[in-house]
């Protein structure tokens, strides 16, 4: 990859990352739900003008965003509230062995030793964090968290079985679909959402923008376009750095620690996160120019 690339490739967990501390701060104070829909309101309107609708795809793009949007942004971030940013970006992890199990199962794809221990390796970490003694207390979020990366994860298989569909299309169109879907689940779950817009200060607002613009319009901008230019398996262990990002911005903003068996289970997702996306290469003598 080109230095250029490579400085993009490090800001796409540069970014997701800071946006899932920010967003910590944010539903402290604001409906994580109705916080969701106002972001996928901002990335709709700031990004649907320049693509054309996939007319034939649009309902089956609408059930996608139900499930990949509005349904795991809803358990994530409700998650959130009751989680450290550190702990949730963590657990989140979980999205890449969940997909790699489902994608097995849905689409045949092979599996392979090497990332039956990956996965094995990562959910072991996650019963460590489990048994965090401040989490013992309330364990609900810690499962929101973990279904949230079980439901993107069967939105990710959703998506490859749509097939050919430009990155920007999809998520301007998916922004579209949610938006309204999360104004409907934020009217059902949550309350005082009036009360809650009119008090809601720089924090949320500032939060709500860099969701909108720059976590996702950006963001994933960035992302397709490298996918664009290089191999997935090129691209994707960058990801890996997301979790080191979240974690330090949540010590270093937010006043967040770290027990013992939160970072050793932690190391053991993330670790086995690696088994499992990143790929052997050849070696280069079988390389044919």
């Amino acid at each position: 990859m080109k230095a250029r690339d490579i400085l993009l490739a490090i800001s796409v967990p540069l970014i997701w990352g800071l946006g899932l501390a920010f967003a910590k701060a944010a539903v402290d104070q604001f409906p994580p739900i109705l916080l969701m829909a106002l972001r996928f309101t901002v990335t709709a309107l700031a990004m649907v003008w320049f693509v054309r609708p996939p007319w034939p795809l649009l309902p089956r793009i609408c059930l996608i965003a139900v499930i990949s949007a509005t349904v795991q942004y809803s358990l994530t971030f409700t998650g959130l509230r009751g989680l450290d940013a550190s702990t949730a970006a963590l657990v989140i992890q979980l999205e890449v062995p969940f997909a790699t199990l489902l994608a097995a199962l849905f689409l045949r794809e092979h599996l392979g030793l090497r990332r039956i221990g990956g996965m094995l390796l990562a959910f072991t970490g996650v019963v460590l964090i489990a048994g965090e003694p401040k989490l013992q207390q309330d364990l609900q979020p810690f499962f929101l968290v973990m279904g949230g990366a079980f439901t993107w994860a069967l939105g990710q298989v959703m998506i490859r079985a749509l097939g050919v569909v430009g990155g920007f299309t999809l998520i301007s169109w998916v922004a579209v679909f949610a938006a309204p879907q999360l104004f409907i689940a934020s009217w059902l779950f949550e309350a005082d959402q009036a009360a809650a817009i009119a008090s809601a200060d720089w924090v949320v607002w500032g939060t709500v923008v860099y969701l909108g613009l720059v976590m996702t319009a950006l963001g994933y901008g960035i992302w397709y376009h490298l996918l664009g230019r290089y191999e997935v398996g090129l691209v994707a262990p960058y990801l890996l750095l997301l979790p080191f990002v979240t974690v330090l911005a949540g010590v270093l903003l937010l006043g967040e620690t770290l027990s013992l068996l939160v970072v050793a289970g932690g190391a053991l997702i993330v670790a086995g996160v690696a088994i499992i996306t990143l790929e052997r290469r050849q070696p280069a003598a079988a390389a044919v120019d």
